[in-house]
């Protein structure tokens, strides 16, 4: 009787403290950035197995992440535009960079093997702003010597909704072209000149791989993913590089995070020889006064848990995870900025 009652007892607290577990699990929520999903949602994972958190993230461009933690639709938004100090303090956002990666150009063309053509940023901006119409172009043959290009029509293809793939993209091509940056400049969503649009990463995607001859840009991880053929790009010291772990740290390694503007930093058309010359930062915007602060602190943790344990999934989707360093100067930010709304610091 007494071993029966023993057990009975064990497993009714056993049940208690699953219920209590259980009760404590909080399902956060995020939207925004598809530049970011491959490695956001590879974190969840984790961060799901190790705390029963469950994280729902909408793939939804980063202009529709920035619009949905404004009207405090959900937990943190992600942006790969980042947001100036004015903006920021205007709707009285925190922000923070959590992880590098790369966009890169993608082709469909016959007989051209994934890395084999090379582009410069000159030429690019001429194929976006529609004056270079052929594969055969004679300013794309000069960067592509030996190589058998057809006499094919180029099918330009760009993304329609606000994107912060769209972003880094554009910033770049306003960087290395005069006539892109006076006609078309940099935003999340910009008026194309020419061409086809899509609806974020698998838009692109799928147009580029249907349209023979097309070009397009997503984030490389989704292009890895999907089997998708690169180009090698010329960088700001005139070598041309491949997309990759090294190159996009190359150009990271040039960053200069300070909290005191948001962390507010662009990372195109960086210096370096290694450096990829199209790479970017996605940004997490939470409000500074949480009603929810529970939700927040989950937040927070699984943020925390993802700079602590989530290093070795970012690189094995090609991208760049922040520095310890870093990651302790935005810790330190979490602590002064986010508070309930009785002001009490969330972390």
């Amino acid at each position: 009787m007494t071993i029966r009652f023993l057990l009975r007892s064990w497993v009714a607290a056993s049940v208690l403290w699953v219920s209590a577990w259980e009760a404590q699990a909080t399902d956060i929520t995020g939207a925004g950035s598809t530049f970011v999903y491959p490695v956001c949602a590879k974190w969840a994972e984790g961060f799901r197995v190790a705390t029963q958190n469950s994280l729902n993230y909408q793939s939804i461009g980063s202009g529709g992440g920035i619009k949905q933690v404004k009207a405090k639709v959900v937990d943190f938004g992600a942006t790969d535009k980042p947001l100036t100090r004015e903006e920021l303090n205007r709707s009285s956002l925190v922000q923070w960079p959590l992880v590098v990666g790369g966009v890169v150009p993608v082709i469909n063309v016959e007989g051209i093997a994934p890395g084999q053509m090379k582009l410069d940023g000159p030429v690019l901006a001429d194929i976006y702003l529609g004056k270079i119409k052929r594969w055969n172009d004679p300013a794309i043959q000069a960067l592509n010597k030996g190589l058998n290009l057809p006499a094919r029509d180029i099918v330009v293809v760009s993304r329609t909704d606000g994107s912060g793939t769209t972003f880094i993209f554009t910033n770049y091509l306003s960087k290395v072209s005069a006539e892109w940056k006076n006609k078309v400049g940099s935003d999340t969503a910009v008026r194309w000149p020419t061409g086809i649009n899509g609806k974020g990463n698998e838009g692109v995607a799928s147009y580029v791989r249907q349209q023979a001859g097309g070009i397009g840009y997503v984030e490389y991880a989704y292009a890895l993913q999907n089997k998708m053929s690169h180009v090698q790009m010329k960088n700001h010291e005139g070598q041309f590089v491949e997309p990759d772990i090294k190159t996009f740290s190359a150009a990271a390694s040039n960053a200069n995070w300070k909290p005191e503007n948001g962390f507010y930093e662009v990372l195109t058309d960086e210096p370096g020889k290694n450096s990829w010359p199209i790479t970017g930062a996605t940004f997490v915007l939470m409000q500074k006064v949480q009603e929810n602060p529970e939700h927040a602190k989950t937040a927070l943790r699984f943020f925390e848990w993802a700079y602590k344990n989530g290093q070795k999934a970012a690189l094995s989707l090609d991208y760049v995870p922040l520095p310890d360093d870093v990651a302790r100067l935005i810790e330190a930010q979490w602590k002064m900025e986010l508070k309930d709304s009785a002001g009490k610091a969330l972390y």
